[in-house]
């Protein structure tokens, strides 16, 4: 009945308030436990291999009431260095005829500073992925910088990180993906990790929508141990086979879809992908995962973990046992 916006941070925080009151806590984490069959992946070890994915804690404020819920890990953000407000209001829409999304967020996040305040309130043993991303006025030219401030001030409170050149809803930020761009990015973060005590590792992010050139240009990178890890996928730009008039689909405006509709797309490329790939780098795979069906589909495609978004909103917070229960 509320607006999708709305009832996301109406949820969220009913859920963050039952989590601090002890007996809730515990009907909420029994009621989402499930037989978790840890998994180790470039030095880290997941409970589970099923993780929620970036834009949902975009500030770090939900992961104690996200852990009893039994996610194998969470990945924050997108953090920028500089709070901003994103798009403007609506950017968020249900399409229900598809368990589909559409959101133009563009970025909102209250600033990496901000977000590491939240980060050292959290006490648990949660796998946290930072999602780095670059602020809305910072050229293309110099995107790297946004990119390394990010990464230096989180590194020691995320386990990982992804490197977010893929949302559709920042102008200008796909054209990231291009491979001379990724490699001025991935050479300063990489010169950083190494004079850090532990390196972390750190994704990429990927758009379902490049062109046949530039996936081939991120699969040769990733042979060359550019990154350790490949994210896919983001939303998708495409509008095509919704349930919905022409007329529906124009009020819901830009942005990035999500859901159902994006399932095969994005199953396609991570097939694509993980096929042509040599280095066999691990592969977080996203984009219409509601059943354990999905998810095992994605395996068989060649993902390690598994990342659930709009999932999570159409079936509920006990998702993850939905998974994993069989």
């Amino acid at each position: 009945m509320l607006d999708a916006e709305k009832a996301h941070y109406a949820a969220m925080n009913l859920l963050s308030f039952g989590c601090k009151i002890p007996g809730i806590k515990q009907v909420i984490i029994w009621l989402c436990k499930s037989n978790n069959k840890p998994i180790k992946i470039l030095g880290l070890t997941f409970k589970n291999n099923i993780g929620l994915g970036a834009g949902f804690d975009k500030n770090a404020k939900y992961l104690n009431a996200l852990t009893c819920l039994n996610f194998g890990h969470v990945e924050i953000g997108t953090v920028t260095p500089l709070a901003q407000l994103g798009n403007p209001k609506p950017r968020l829409f249900r399409l229900p005829n598809n368990k589909a999304l559409i959101n133009r967020m563009g970025f909102n996040n209250q600033g990496v500073a901000a977000i590491i305040k939240n980060l050292k309130k959290y006490k648990g043993a949660l796998i946290i992925g930072g999602n780095i991303g670059k602020n809305k006025n910072t050229p293309n030219h110099i995107a790297y910088k946004d990119y390394c401030i990010c990464f230096n001030a989180l590194h020691p409170y995320v386990h990982y990180f992804t490197v977010n050149v893929s949302s559709p809803n920042t102008p200008g930020l796909r054209q990231l993906q291009s491979k001379e761009s990724l490699l001025k990015i991935f050479t300063e973060l990489n010169l950083i990790n190494t004079q850090k005590e532990i390196k972390k590792p750190i994704f990429l992010k990927i758009a379902p929508d490049l062109n046949l050139d530039d996936v081939n240009d991120i699969i040769l990178l990733a042979n060359n141990n550019v990154f350790d890890g490949l994210v896919i996928s983001n939303t998708t730009i495409n509008r095509q086979h919704l349930n919905y008039t022409q007329a529906q689909i124009e009020t819901f405006g830009l942005g990035g879809l999500s859901g159902k509709p994006l399932q095969q797309q994005a199953d396609n490329l991570l097939k694509y992908i993980a096929n042509k790939l040599t280095n066999k780098l691990p592969i977080i795979a996203s984009g219409g995962v509601f059943t354990k069906t999905d998810a095992e589909i994605k395996i068989s495609n060649g993902a390690t973990l598994i990342q659930v978004w709009t999932g999570f909103i159409y079936q509920g917070p006990t998702i993850v046992k939905q998974i994993l229960k069989a």
